[in-house]
């Protein structure tokens, strides 16, 4: 089964295209009609639809509002905001890449330049 992706809007929209080009199934927050719409309300849709969130927002990163193995999987990129988009796409689409669906299942990931960190239920 292809992982499947929920792509939060502080992400540039083109990286939903670059993961649906890279052959994973992803979702805009913006075209799922989630635009403006609370972090709780796009993890909802996203554990209802059992979509992983890609973010850059911290906030995903706390394991008590969003507990370890209770979701798809919420990677936090970590880059620089004047990482070139198309550089970001690549760096993102690479790094998911590197993951198994069992590396992301219920697991926080950290996406960081030249760096990964995942974690997961002990």
């Amino acid at each position: 089964m292809t992982m499947r992706f929920l792509v939060d809007e502080d992400l540039p929209r083109s990286l939903a295209r670059a993961l649906r080009a890279g052959g994973f199934d992803a979702e805009d927050v913006r075209d799922v009609g989630l635009r403006g719409c609370s972090d709780a309300e796009v993890y909802r849709f996203a554990v209802t639809h059992q979509r992983a969130v890609i973010t850059a927002d911290l906030g995903f990163a706390d394991v008590r509002t969003y507990p370890l193995g209770t979701h798809a999987g919420i990677i936090v990129t970590r880059y620089p905001n004047e990482t070139p988009i198309t550089d970001l796409n690549a760096a993102i689409l690479n790094a998911i890449r590197s993951l198994l669906e069992d590396d992301l299942r219920g697991a926080l990931v950290v996406v960081e330049p030249h760096r990964i960190r995942i974690r997961r239920i002990t």
